[in-house]
């Protein structure tokens, strides 16, 4: 083996330490046999020089060819030999780069070896994840209190936003809010519809802790809910607990999804959950492993995933309920803990 180039930059934050995003400029990780280098845009070198550990930082500036420095950092191992890449990753473009200036270039995939490492969290990044949960937590109850009818989605996202802040971390991802018909469509954007009597309301976020990142939703409605919003809501979540129920070390992702999955289809309601069960959290809010239906993939102790059942029915709404959650020998253990009851707001 020749070495690694590594260019994702949630592989190189992982590996070294150093988490930056560097837009359109080359930043990469070089690894050969006895050593590696770290090659980042010369305005991230002094970050790098103090956060990195193990490595040699190199920067290049702008006017200046980054891949000569690519070139100079694969010298010392050799003239030929395969170089492991991250497939999923590497553009058309930067391979043809790669190995113009790598001789020898025989490139085989590392992504997936990556993955897996990253799937199976050591207990100081449990303890990071158990922290972005306990502020997302927190964040919940406060977000909830704030709920009244008139305020906008994008209001709404916005204060979770900065009680977030508040709280010294920062969001996990694009905050969701949805409202009304609006919750029927699982991705939707928080827009400048306002809340209304009678709506559901979907609130989709989560903190990041020291680059770890929690998932929760929860779910309200605006006035005392509707005998229909009850009863979809408790198929959920006896949905989500059937999958909790299911979830431990040595268990196919597959039978997790199921088990949800036949709670839902006996209430009739089968062809509304379009989605996966869950997905693995992380670094990334999402990463390995995916908990498809018919995955043969097998949980691992400290793997850390969420479960999130849900229900949307167009033109009505839709509801769930998601956690985060440690796989062990055992079990499931909740990181996220708030109240999952169908919460009555003003």
């Amino acid at each position: 083996m020749r070495g690694a180039y590594l260019s994702q930059p949630i592989s190189i934050g992982y590996l070294t330490g150093f988490h930056s995003d560097p837009h359109e400029r080359l930043m990469a990780l070089v690894v050969r046999p006895a050593d590696a280098t770290l090659i980042v845009p010369g305005l991230d070198e002094e970050a790098a020089r103090a956060t990195a550990d193990g490595v040699e930082v190199r920067a290049w500036h702008d006017g200046q060819d980054p891949w000569t420095v690519v070139s100079e950092a694969f010298a010392p191992s050799g003239s030929s030999g395969p170089v492991a890449v991250e497939k999923a990753h590497l553009s058309l473009a930067a391979w043809e780069r790669l190995r113009t200036v790598v001789n020898g270039f025989e490139p085989v995939d590392a992504g997936e070896q990556l993955r897996l490492l990253r799937a199976r969290k050591a207990p100081w990044e449990q303890e990071r994840l158990r922290r972005a949960a306990e502020i997302t937590d927190r964040v919940t109850e406060e977000a909830i209190a704030g709920l009244a009818v008139g305020r906008s989605e994008l209001e709404v996202a916005m204060a979770i936003d900065l009680h977030i802040a508040e709280a010294g971390a920062r969001r996990a991802f694009g905050t969701i809010v949805q409202s009304g018909p609006n919750s029927a469509m699982p991705h939707a954007q928080p827009g400048d519809r306002r809340l209304r009597p009678g709506d559901l309301v979907l609130l989709d976020f989560g903190a990041a802790w020291e680059g770890y990142r929690a998932d929760t939703t929860r779910m309200a409605v605006v006035g005392a809910p509707d005998s229909r919003q009850v009863e979809v809501h408790s198929v959920v979540l006896a949905a989500h607990d059937a999958a909790l129920a299911a979830m431990r070390a040595g268990t196919a992702v597959r039978e997790v999804d199921e088990a949800a999955r036949a709670v839902i289809r006996e209430a009739g309601l089968g062809d509304r959950f379009i989605h996966r069960v869950g997905h693995g959290l992380g670094l990334e809010a999402h990463e390995d492993p995916s908990l498809d239906p018919g995955s043969d993939v097998v949980l691992e102790e400290g793997m850390v995933v969420t479960i999130e059942p849900g229900v949307y029915v167009p033109g009505w709404g839709g509801v769930r309920i998601e956690d985060d959650v440690i796989v062990e020998a055992g079990g499931g253990r909740l990181l996220t803990t708030a109240g999952r009851e169908l919460r009555v707001v003003g």
